[in-house]
């Protein structure tokens, strides 16, 4: 057997459970980046000098692979259903919670690129928020996304800009996108 089987050559994939579709559907687009975003994760994680974050920078690329399992469409005779539960998503919560509770976390807009590591982590929260969009249109077009795939999402981005935060504190990098004491924009995106 060859990864190479020649079957896409028309412009169609196959789905899990075996419909073929256009290379252009929406949901091979959405499931498309959540495969960007599981590798832009692992560039992060290979940069990433604290060993928890790439700890649950692993944990967390090989959680979407089931959150792109669910975009890809419903469960079929070969493809059992897809368990995104709540327990996904609140173990995301608490951690952006302890995260954001450390001492001397930025709570402004960060300009990503003073570090290689954080600046990794900030693109591929970038490519996640990408991912949530097209997820949502995913669903507004009619196919049955489980809602807890958009809550992931959404709390993910928010985590991986918050590990690009937490590097540059450890590492003592200055990123605020403002040199002045002004009001606050947002703590994260």
């Amino acid at each position: 057997m060859s990864i190479s089987t020649e079957r896409g050559d028309t412009g169609e994939t196959s789905l899990p459970g075996g419909a073929r579709l256009s290379k252009a559907d929406s949901r091979v687009d959405a499931y498309g980046t959540i495969d960007e975003l599981i590798s832009s994760i692992g560039l992060a994680r290979a940069l990433c000098p604290n060993p928890e974050i790439a700890a649950a920078a692993k944990s967390i690329q090989k959680e979407l692979f089931k959150i792109g399992s669910a975009i890809a469409g419903p469960r079929t005779d070969l493809k059992p259903e897809v368990q995104i539960d709540d327990a996904m998503v609140e173990s995301l919560t608490q951690e952006v919670h302890r995260i954001e509770a450390t001492d001397g976390m930025l709570a402004d807009w960060a300009l990503p690129g003073e570090d290689a590591a954080s600046a990794s982590f900030d693109l591929a929260r970038t490519v996640c928020r990408r991912a949530e969009r097209l997820a949502v249109r995913v669903s507004t077009e009619g196919t049955i996304i489980p809602p807890n795939v958009l809550r992931y999402l959404n709390r993910l981005s928010d985590l991986l800009w918050l590990y690009g935060r937490l590097i540059e504190l450890e590492k003592n990098i200055d990123s605020k996108l403002r040199t002045n004491d002004g009001p606050r924009w947002s703590r994260a995106w």
